[in-house]
């Protein structure tokens, strides 16, 4: 006996980025009081899974994926920032802003740095979790704390910018007195 066909195909409609299609997604998407979509599943067990996944027995710690994936050299790490990955473009689905944009690369990429260094990198990504940092900052600007964010975003870039100048005067400083050393010490250079 042969399966009976429809009579009628309906095709599904193409949806542009950003526009819903009625009736499907509420269960994955939920939405914020101002009616902006929360973050999807997928990165709240991403986020759960490569960083608090299990708990030490006899503390509170939790840890991850992440950093027991890091004990397995380059490939446990490529895996565990394949991850991290997809929490930031659920960031660039939802529309965040470049600079948290920039910031959740940083913690994403901070972490997967820690995971090359051997026997310390691990510890280090365990107690960074720059997957559950990610995941608070999405759900923060979802919520509706955009300023606050982009404030602390803010404070963080100058801190760092401040902290690069610093470094480069002390860099530049240095070579300013070794060039003086070598030249009235050892008479190197001087004519």
């Amino acid at each position: 006996m042969e399966p009976e066909l429809p009579n009628e195909i309906h095709i599904d409609e193409i949806l542009r980025p950003g526009q819903a299609q009625p009736g499907l997604g509420e269960a994955m998407f939920g939405k914020t009081a101002k009616g902006n979509q929360v973050e999807s599943e997928v990165a709240r067990y991403l986020a759960k899974w490569l960083d608090n996944f299990l708990r030490i027995p006899g503390t509170d710690f939790k840890i991850g994926l992440d950093p027991i994936l890091a004990l397995v050299p380059g490939v446990g790490s490529t895996v565990a920032s394949g991850g991290g990955v997809i929490i930031l473009f659920e960031a660039i689905r939802t529309g965040i802003s470049v600079p948290v944009l920039l910031r959740m690369g940083g913690n994403l990429l901070l972490n997967t740095l820690f995971d090359y260094i051997p026997a310390l990198g691990p510890v280090a990504s365990a107690f960074f979790k720059s997957n559950s940092r990610n995941l608070t900052l999405l759900q923060q600007w979802q919520a509706g704390h955009q300023d606050q964010v982009k404030a602390s975003t803010g404070r963080l870039f100058a801190a760092l910018g401040f902290i690069i100048a610093t470094l480069a005067l002390l860099l530049a400083g240095l070579f300013i007195a070794y060039v003086y050393v070598l030249r009235t010490v050892f008479g190197i250079g001087a004519n």
